[in-house]
């Protein structure tokens, strides 16, 4: 029951996240996430590769549903470094660093994640269009400004909260300026 009701939990939101209207095709959407925090576990405590594999499997529907690019969040242990794939790291310029996500150091999402894509590689840091934070991992540092929450219905996958954001640009001028609609 429990592994079903966070399927069930994660196909909600991924479906909301598809009809929102704030993601796009080519968007970079980061995905921050605590398998343990999903388990009702304190974040870092108990990472779980079966419910990464779950939770990324909805997620890939979310990128052939919207044209999206995913891209995963490491924990602390490899200081956030981020979880793309190569030809997204060359096209945008990222800093590559030497080291592979496990379970234990960079997060079982992250791992799953890098065992997934096709060319994998770990990049320091990125400026992503939207994002999710499952279990409160700290995304913001990775998103560009002028981060935008967006409130989902379903609040919770299994035990974890979760957060979305999507960016705007960012409003200069002043005064006198006049704003695009």
């Amino acid at each position: 029951m429990y592994m079903k009701a966070i399927a069930d939990h994660t196909r909600i939101v991924v479906r909301e996240l598809a009809s929102c209207g704030h993601l796009h095709e080519g968007d970079l959407f980061l995905v921050g996430c605590s398998t343990s925090e999903v388990a009702g576990e304190r974040i870092g405590s108990a990472g779980n590769m079966e419910i990464a594999e779950l939770l990324y499997q909805q997620l890939e529907w979310l990128k052939k549903e919207t044209g999206i690019n995913l891209v995963f969040q490491c924990c602390e242990h490899l200081n956030r470094a981020i979880v793309v794939e190569k030809h997204i790291s060359r096209q945008y310029g990222l800093t590559e660093v030497s080291a592979k996500p496990v379970a234990r150091a960079g997060g079982s999402m992250a791992a799953c994640a890098y065992e997934q894509f096709e060319d994998p590689v770990l990049v320091e840091d990125i400026r992503a269009d939207a994002g999710m934070d499952i279990g409160e991992t700290m995304i913001g540092m990775h998103l560009k400004p002028v981060a935008v929450p967006f409130r989902l219905k379903q609040r919770y996958i299994g035990g974890a909260r979760i957060n979305t954001a999507y960016t705007r640009p960012k409003l200069i001028g002043g005064a006198r300026a006049v704003y695009p609609d």
